[in-house]
């Protein structure tokens, strides 16, 4: 297992060659002849409970994020601070929500404005309960565009879920991961504690009105027959049963219990972004015939895009279809 720097301060204001958006022109332009690769964080703006921030979801990813970037010289997007959220959510302030169909969209504009930039290896990576909506976005896009390119919806819990076992379990939690609770407490301690007021932490008690073992918890990690996002009614809404924000035992947090999630996150991440580099190094793509339909002129427009909006015989994405279908 690697060493990684955690917690470390965050990049989003620093010019340390990490953000698209901090980066001169010149200088986007020399990353992407030796990497092509993009991360985009896609996090939310949501009531965490009284100790922790309403934008956790966001930071969990962008300071994953930043570590992998430094080490693999991918480059960041800002994050989307706003998302899709389930039903359960509705009502709850600070908890700020947007339509799915809207959500998809801002996606997909995204990545056809970061292809149409010379990025076209994107990775979507999530770090709020959204993982069923982020893969429409996906498709949506490559259905519009045809373009080829690499494009991965990454839910970060999903790659470690062997890192999320109760004590019973072999595990370090005495509680299962479901939301504002004693994992994610302990994950926000370990990646940006200075955003956290332990002293301010509660706890309260999940509610179902099934009996347990039909619908999953965050992240669909127990492998129940119904995922948590595949039902409405079976549970009561978060602002009736939870209003305090947190789900679950915040008070037993310890950010000693997340550090070895994640450090194997981070190797993990680390390797998904070497091999996907390794096969299509820069400016390498998958060849169209083999992820693409379009044939004749469709074929003629693409080849014109992968060369470029200012490339000699090149034309800009948004020369395919416009605007995003």
């Amino acid at each position: 297992m690697s060493q990684w720097n955690f917690p470390a301060e965050g990049h989003m204001e620093r010019s340390s060659g990490v953000y698209l958006q901090t980066m001169t022109g010149r200088q986007v332009a020399e990353r992407l002849e030796k990497n092509d690769l993009i991360i985009v964080p896609v996090g939310s703006t949501e009531n965490h409970g009284p100790h922790a921030p309403s934008g956790e979801d966001t930071f969990l990813v962008t300071r994953i994020a930043e570590q992998v970037a430094l080490r693999t010289g991918c480059t960041l997007a800002e994050p989307t601070w706003y998302g899709s959220h389930p039903y359960h959510h509705m009502g709850m302030p600070g908890t700020i929500i947007v339509p799915e169909e809207i959500f998809v969209g801002l996606l997909k504009s995204i990545m056809a404005g970061l292809w149409n930039s010379g990025f076209r290896k994107i990775i979507l990576l999530n770090g709020h309960g959204q993982e069923y909506v982020i893969p429409t976005a996906i498709h949506q896009f490559a259905k519009t565009y045809q373009v080829p390119g690499v494009f991965i919806n990454f839910n970060w819990y999903h790659a470690i879920q062997d890192q999320f076992k109760t004590k019973d379990e072999g595990g370090p939690y005495e509680t299962q991961f479901i939301h504002a609770d004693e994992a994610e407490t302990s994950w926000s301690l370990a990646l940006f504690p200075e955003f956290i007021s332990m002293e301010d932490a509660i706890d309260t008690e999940p509610a179902g009105f099934l009996p347990d073992g039909h619908i999953d918890k965050a992240g669909n990690m127990l492998h129940r027959p119904i995922a948590w996002y595949g039902q409405v009614g079976c549970g009561p809404i978060e602002s009736a049963a939870t209003p305090e924000g947190v789900v679950g035992k915040a008070t037993a947090a310890d950010a000693a219990k997340a550090r070895p999630g994640v450090n194997k996150l981070l190797d993990y991440f680390e390797t998904l972004v070497n091999d996907i580099m390794t096969t299509f190094p820069a400016g390498k793509l998958p060849p169209i015939e083999k992820v693409s339909g379009a044939v004749g002129a469709k074929r003629e427009q693409i080849e014109a895009a992968i060369k470029g909006p200012l490339a000699e015989g090149g034309c800009s994405i948004y020369n395919i279809h416009y605007p995003p279908a």
